[in-house]
């Protein structure tokens, strides 16, 4: 699959800065919230899952592991690589792609499944939307597991700017210059409310939302 002949102003910025990340950045082991979402999707006989801002592939090589159909999409297409060489050096299989999410290059009811973790909230609320909506297109009966930057305190912040309500650019640091949506539990709800919410709970600064499409 290609990549959309048109991105956002945001998303060249997202999509740059990510692929200098992945070109210097390993993000290590998997995120400790993702074994139980596995456990739980495998009880409900979850079999197609997509990978949301798949990066370097560390969960989509953890859920092909564990017996999963799984696909993969990034903006980054450094990251999509290392995914790709990842999935090659544990001899396990996913389909890789390139492309925004907010703008699937799947059909309708395509997944059983979704995990996007730390990546939707990089955006303007306006973006976030189109994604959670692209969310809801995609999946069938199932579910969605999702992480998202919490409102922090201005002293926790790293120098920024406030581009829109709620919304900020890290002057420095790894992720300078890509916008960042600080949720609270009410705005999660609101703009998940296509989906039924089983829970909502925080893990080092992110919001974790477990949804169910109704």
């Amino acid at each position: 699959m290609t990549e959309p002949s048109e991105y956002t102003v945001d998303d060249l910025i997202i999509r740059n800065r990510w692929n200098e990340i992945h070109s210097n950045y390993n993000p290590g082991e998997i995120d400790e919230t993702i074994p139980s979402i596995v456990t739980l999707f495998q009880t409900h006989n979850i079999k197609r899952v997509l990978d949301l801002g798949c990066g370097r592939g560390r969960h989509t090589a953890y859920l092909a592991q564990n017996g999963f159909d799984v696909y993969g999409i990034d903006i980054a297409g450094e990251g999509v690589k290392k995914a790709a060489h990842l999935l090659k050096e544990k001899k396990l299989h996913a389909n890789l792609c390139v492309g925004s999410t907010r703008d699937l290059p799947y059909k309708d009811n395509s997944f059983d499944g979704i995990i996007s973790v730390r990546v939707i909230h990089h955006g303007r609320i306006e973006a976030i939307r189109k994604t959670i909506k692209e969310m809801e297109r995609v999946l069938n009966k199932g579910f969605i597991f999702v992480t998202v930057r919490k409102r922090t305190s201005r002293k926790e912040r790293r120098p920024y700017k406030e581009i829109a309500p709620r919304t900020y650019v890290p002057t420095e640091g790894r992720e300078k210059d890509i916008a960042h949506y600080l949720f609270i539990k009410e705005i999660l709800r609101k703009e998940f409310k296509s989906f039924k919410i089983h829970d909502i709970t925080v893990e080092k600064g992110y919001y974790c939302l477990l949804g169910e499409k109704k």
